[in-house]
């Protein structure tokens, strides 16, 4: 019986491990309205100055809520540089969110150290009180949100991303639906 029970879990452990798992998708048939941007000053915003929801009029937007500790995050890092490299000269922009798990990952320098490992060139907004988390009714790391060039969140991704995989190319295909619409 025990072997049975040490396959079972094995086998859960490697479908998990695996990735089958990794990523939950939903698109909103009735886009609400993205909250605002939170903080207005500079220490809740890193590599920006502090953003608003008019100063992206026009622009689609990518929210990717992470935290330092989670590895699902940092394996998510490199498709998103990708994909803002690709982008690059399209009404696009990622905004990175770091909403802390633990109280540790609440300390600014920490965060800075991770953005300079992981080469993120993006705004970062320190959430650190989870106002904009809750405000946007997340509850996962990674979560990645679709904003509309007029401010209406479109949908929801779950999970970790990597370059190439099927949920990344659904992904872009969402978000060049949204560049192509017209405001």
């Amino acid at each position: 019986m025990r072997y049975f029970l040490t396959l079972a879990l094995a086998g859960f452990l490697l479908v998990f491990a695996s990735g089958i798992w990794n990523v939950s998708a939903r698109e909103y048939q009735t886009p609400w309205a993205a909250p605002e941007l939170p903080g207005n000053t500079d220490n809740e915003w890193i590599n920006s100055k502090p953003l608003s929801l008019s100063d992206l009029q026009g622009k689609v937007v990518l929210l990717d809520f992470w935290t330092f500790g989670c590895w699902n995050c940092y394996r998510s890092f490199p498709w998103l540089n990708d994909l803002e490299k690709r982008l690059a000269d399209k009404d696009f922009v990622v905004i990175g969110v770091h909403t802390p798990e633990f109280e540790h990952e609440k300390d600014r320098n920490r965060v800075v150290e991770k953005i300079k490992e992981f080469q993120l060139k993006h705004p970062v907004i320190m959430d650190n009180d989870f106002a904009f988390w809750k405000a946007m009714g997340n509850r996962y790391w990674p979560a990645f949100y679709l904003i509309d060039k007029i401010g209406r969140v479109r949908a929801m991704y779950v999970g970790e991303i990597h370059i190439g995989d099927k949920n990344a190319r659904a992904i872009e295909e969402h978000i060049n639906k949204l560049l192509s619409e017209s405001v």
